[in-house]
């Protein structure tokens, strides 16, 4: 297996900044409890606070694939539907 980075960046819609913050700390929990989960780390942008963005290390392609079909992240993708302006996930692996 092949260890695999994650660069996840969500961007809330003006006024439900505070909604995206809960749903996306409500997911920290669970997902670091899957097998596979190495990393999995909530930042916020300091100068655009509606920028939220996930630094995250998986054991391998498969356990992130297992993640993206897991009950709380498809739980998370439907209840924020509507809150979300533009996301972004960069899946990398490390060169140096």
């Amino acid at each position: 297996m092949s260890e695999i980075a994650v660069v996840a960046i969500s961007v809330a819609k003006p006024g439900y900044e505070e909604q995206l913050r809960t749903a996306l700390e409500g997911i920290v929990g669970p997902t670091r409890k899957e097998q596979g989960a190495l990393q999995y780390d909530l930042h916020r942008d300091v100068q655009e606070p509606r920028r939220f963005v996930f630094v995250e290390r998986w054991e391998s392609k498969e356990a992130l694939a297992s993640h993206a079909k897991s009950a709380h992240i498809e739980a998370y993708k439907k209840a924020v539907a509507d809150w979300v302006e533009h996301s972004e996930i960069r899946v990398v692996s490390k060169i140096a």
